[in-house]
């Protein structure tokens, strides 16, 4: 099992959970900080002293107070954190469950687990970490049902046909003169527009780029 553990956690009550569910797998040597910067300096000084963290588990949000942070949530932290110790493992263990960040974190920041605090999340908490520890990745069952409901979304011929012209960088005001030269219908703007965000609604996106990024890594375009 992991020899050392850091936890960033800015809510006690979440610290002192998690730190309990280490403490029912038998993990001892555990860190625990409040801030961001906190957890930064810690994996520094635990490379500088040749006694590494072998595992980070941080939430994503963190509230500002009085203490003024560089470093404000946990995205940056994780960024951070990867580049001063490439090889370090990062569960996320957060409310957050967004697709767009879902994306950031494990296709960007390749991370290696994520846990949604939810009911039941001690548990996952738990199973998380052993798998983890086996090389494995680990996706919150929550998250993972999310995830699977919008791998079986169904794109329409026309769906595929606008995003692919938006990933060949053709503007969205563009491509309804596309559409009327190649007798394509709907060709209107507005059934473009319309359509674009529909895709965003139904996966949980906020941005063409988003949308484009995610057909990509699904193998859509």
């Amino acid at each position: 099992m992991f020899r050392r553990i850091l936890i960033a956690e800015d809510h006690e009550s979440a610290n002192i959970s998690v730190q309990k569910t280490l403490t029912d797998l038998e993990i001892t040597n555990k860190d625990y900080v409040y801030y961001c910067d906190d957890a930064l300096t810690r994996i520094k000084k635990a490379l500088y002293e040749d006694q590494p963290f072998d595992l980070l588990i941080t939430d994503i949000h963190f509230e500002e107070d009085h203490v003024k942070q560089e470093i404000n949530d946990g995205i940056e932290l994780i960024r951070a954190a990867k580049n001063v110790q490439p090889q370090l493992k990062v569960l996320v263990f957060s409310a957050e469950n967004k697709a767009a960040i879902m994306d950031t974190l494990f296709n960007e920041l390749n991370i290696d687990g994520y846990v949604r605090k939810a009911r039941y999340d001690a548990q996952e908490l738990r199973l998380a970490i052993k798998t983890i520890y086996c090389e494995k990745r680990y996706i919150s069952t929550e998250i993972h049902q999310n995830i699977k409901e919008k791998n079986s979304y169904e794109f329409t011929d026309f769906d595929i046909k606008i995003i692919s012209l938006l990933s060949n960088g053709m503007l969205q005001k563009d491509i309804p003169v596309y559409l009327q030269s190649n007798k394509i219908k709907p060709s209107s703007l507005s059934s473009i527009e319309k359509r674009l965000n529909q895709m965003k609604e139904v996966l949980d996106l906020s941005k063409n780029e988003q949308l484009v990024a995610f057909c990509k890594d699904m193998g859509i375009i």
